[in-house]
């Protein structure tokens, strides 16, 4: 599968973003999707994570209340909904899709199959 993300740009603290993540194939519905960040001179954070059917989702606790990542089956399309934005969460975001699911939470990159080409996101104070 290859994935697209887009979104990203210049937002003043406070503002707002949503990031899309366009996934081709047939099998997206089956797929857990996530989105990563990594800052400059930092590691890669896991961010958030959305089970294939979209009924359970899991976030990072810094970005809990402030962000939202939903999907949209019928278009291939997972969302990061991103409010109340702070300088901090500069990074270029990575969304990102793994084949199998069995239910439980994936924060780890290696879990991850797939990785879009990530979208840069800045905050400015």
């Amino acid at each position: 599968v290859q994935l697209q993300a887009y979104g990203g740009g210049l937002v003043q603290a406070g503002g707002s973003l949503r990031l899309s993540c366009a996934a081709s194939g047939r099998t997206f519905s089956s797929y857990g999707m996530g989105w990563f960040r990594q800052a400059p001179g930092k590691e890669r954070e896991f961010v958030a994570a959305i089970t294939p059917s979209g009924g359970m989702t899991t976030y990072t606790d810094s970005v809990k209340g402030r962000f939202t990542i939903s999907r949209d089956n019928a278009k291939n399309t997972v969302y990061l909904q991103m409010n109340s934005l702070k300088p901090e969460d500069t990074a270029v975001y990575y969304c990102v899709a793994r084949r199998s699911y069995s239910g439980r939470s994936y924060s780890q990159p290696n879990e991850y199959d797939y990785w879009g080409q990530g979208t840069q996101v800045t905050v400015s104070s």
